[in-house]
This record gives structure tokens, sequence and C-alpha cells, in this order.
């Protein structure tokens, strides 16, 4: 699966600004998420390079979810 980078930098700002509502430094939102306060600033500024694990992390800590839709089933799976 490949995230078109549009996409991931309107994520990315939209997780900043998440961050900023909450008024939430980078150092405090990484150690709420769990995540060091570098990742935090490479999501913020280069999201194409950052690991998908730390940053769902990152948006579960922020108090938010992904929702990913279109992807097929895999034999035997439960609907």
């Amino acid at each position: 699966m490949k995230i078109e980078t549009p996409l991931l930098s309107e994520l990315a700002k939209a997780l900043e600004a998440e961050r900023k509502r909450q008024k939430l430094s980078r150092e405090e939102a990484a150690a709420v998420c769990g995540v060091s306060t570098s990742f935090i600033r490479d999501v913020e500024a280069n999201p194409e390079s950052c690991s998908l694990g730390k940053l769902v992390r990152l948006v579960s800590g922020l108090g938010l979810t992904f929702h990913i839709t279109g992807l097929s089933k895999t034999e035997g799976e439960p609907s």
C-alpha cells in the first residue's frame, strides 16, 4: 500500500494543528504518545520518512483514530 505524498502532508499538518489545539509542546506530545521529540518534529516536517507504527502511536496518543477504507479481506478472515 502506498500513501500519496499530498495525503501525508495533509496528515502532518492536521497532526501538528491537533497537537497545538491541545496546547502540547513537542516534548509533551512525545511523552504522552510514547515517541521521541525528534519523531514529532520529523512527522510534522517530513512525514514520508516516518514509521507507520510510530505514526499510529502518535495518532492514538493525541486521541485520534485512523479509518482505512477499500482494503480487501483475505480468505478465512472474519467479516
